[in-house]
């Protein structure tokens, strides 16, 4: 019998690309990283001043409030307020993360055994927070038609008596595709919670009346909007989220969440006393993130305009982009060939769920030249196969 819990049953040997990665590494290997999404690794430039509000003397003092302080609920008020949004502080939770605030709502909403639908392909998260809450997942379909759209008849054929939420992320990471008004119209007729990762939803690459930025204001059913410090200011060490509730039942729902903020107090006083000021300098990364990323995704579209096998998916926003390759090689071959032989690291689609072969994923978050040459090296690397 196992010492641990079922819910920590998970593979945890190496996969080939990691354990191939490793090898190249440990050799010296320049390898061309075209995956990394991390903010702080990816050669942006913060405000010198930017930690000084960390030194606020008030963090001396513990005074904690389940919700999050309230001048740091004021400062996400006024981040939505510059968006067009009006949401009362009264209306906002803090987490340490947005995996956190998954984990909240998992509690809030589920008991042990009953489902969640996510969406198919996104990020490989769901089901690890799910186990962990002792919550399955039922994954419904993102279709592709030179778009991104729900397959709201295979969405509505998996709820069952124990469906307890659906969750939309808005951007899609990796697809970069957004909620639209007909689409949130449909999702409120079912009924359900809706629970909106919008931690993507300030990089957008171009304006669409059809699309919903935000669904943290009104809404016609119990809905959860959550976001963060880790992309909305490229800071992810900070460890600062937020739930915003609304539609009918919102105010019960956010006492349930205070109840279980107050068991874990995880939110530290020195970041939220500095959260005004991290998001007041949030304008100053996103624009070089939003530069780089069009810049990158300009860059790849030119180089496959001059002639290639392979197809940049539709993208919207976000920090991804999505390569449709030949399928002379599985997705798992092809980034084990582009890093054995072309020193390229890239994710293979199947890492976000996709449900067909060939997908590649690269992140537009990318030093440039490392991504200009790196997607060069795919690109030949394709014409040689």
């Amino acid at each position: 019998m196992s010492t641990f819990s079922s819910r920590l049953q998970w593979e945890t040997q190496p996969n080939p690309l990691a354990s191939l990665l490793a090898e190249k590494r440990g050799a010296g290997a320049p390898v061309l990283d075209l995956t990394e999404s991390n903010p702080t690794r990816a050669g942006l430039e913060y405000p010198g001043d930017l930690l000084h509000a960390l030194a606020d003397p008030r963090a001396l003092h513990y005074e904690p409030d389940p919700r999050g302080l309230l001048s740091a609920r004021e400062a996400v008020s006024r981040y939505y307020a510059k968006r067009g949004v009006e949401v009362a502080p009264s209306r906002i939770l803090l987490t340490a993360s947005t995996s956190e605030a998954y984990t909240y709502l998992f509690k809030l909403l589920a008991d042990p055994g009953d489902e969640i639908l996510v969406p198919r392909p996104s990020y490989p998260l769901f089901e690890y927070l799910a186990a962990i809450e002792s919550v399955h997942v039922r994954q419904y379909p993102l279709r592709y038609d030179g778009a991104w759209h729900i397959d709201f008849a295979a969405l509505e054929a998996l709820i069952t008596p124990r469906t307890r939420a659906i969750v939309v992320v808005n951007p899609n990471n990796p697809t970069g595709s957004y909620l639209k008004h007909d689409e949130r119209e449909r999702l409120e007729r079912l009924n359900l919670p809706i629970l909106s990762d919008e931690v993507f939803s300030d990089f957008s690459f171009h304006s669409d009346p059809h699309r919903i930025p935000t669904l943290a204001g009104t809404a016609n059913t119990l809905t959860f909007a959550m976001s963060g410090l880790s992309k909305i200011a490229g800071l992810p060490q900070m460890k600062l989220g937020w739930i915003v509730a609304g539609g009918p039942g919102h105010e019960a729902a956010l006492e349930g969440l205070e109840w279980i903020a107050d068991t874990f107090l995880s939110v530290s006083t020195p970041v939220q006393l500095a959260l005004p000021r991290m998001l007041a300098a949030a304008a100053h990364v996103q624009s070089q993130i939003l530069t780089r990323a069009k810049a990158n995704l300009a860059c790849l579209r030119e180089a496959i305009a001059q002639g290639s096998s392979c197809h940049a998916l539709n993208v919207e926003g976000g920090w991804s982009t999505v390569l449709q390759v030949p399928r002379t090689r599985g997705e798992e071959a092809w980034c084990l060939h582009l890093l054995a032989s072309h020193d390229v690291l890239v994710q293979p689609g199947f890492f976000y769920d996709f449900e067909a072969e060939a997908y590649l994923v690269l992140s537009l978050l990318t030093i440039p030249e490392v991504f200009r040459v790196g997607s060069g090296r795919i690109l030949a690397a394709l014409a040689q196969s």
